[in-house]
């Protein structure tokens, strides 16, 4: 599994969160798990403050493309937002909650593919 295997939609969304400097960006292949999804992107950030932007650039940029967020759970300021478009879920946590729920570990069955964290020169609409 690399990126650009995956759904456009997944694809949108890494961006989205490494546009605002998300962290530990992973993203879970549940096909062929019996899950109720096929995807699972998972990502930390460094305060709550930016749990909201990551989120908000999330839902932005796949509005961009015509997707509208059906389920969204998760208030302002809390250590998790989790983001519901139906064939994926986006779980963006602060990093004391990323090790305390470890998706990671609970799926652990499920192809993973971590994803590369982009320099400062690697950033959209950096110059080329």
């Amino acid at each position: 599994m690399n990126l650009d295997s995956l759904p456009n939609a997944v694809r949108w969304a890494v961006e989205a969160a490494q546009n605002k400097q998300a962290t530990a960006v992973t993203v879970l292949s549940l096909a062929g798990l019996g899950a109720f999804t096929e995807y699972f992107l998972v990502c930390s950030a460094g305060s709550v403050r930016q749990i909201d932007a990551i989120g908000d650039e999330i839902e932005g940029q796949l509005h961009k493309h015509g997707l509208r967020l059906p389920y969204r759970e998760g208030r302002a300021g809390t250590e998790w937002l989790l983001l519901d478009y139906g064939s994926f879920i986006v779980h963006i946590f602060s990093e004391k909650a990323r090790m305390f729920y470890d998706i990671e570990r609970l799926w652990r069955s499920a192809k993973r593919l971590d994803v590369a964290e982009r320099g400062p020169a690697q950033s959209s609409g950096a110059a080329s």
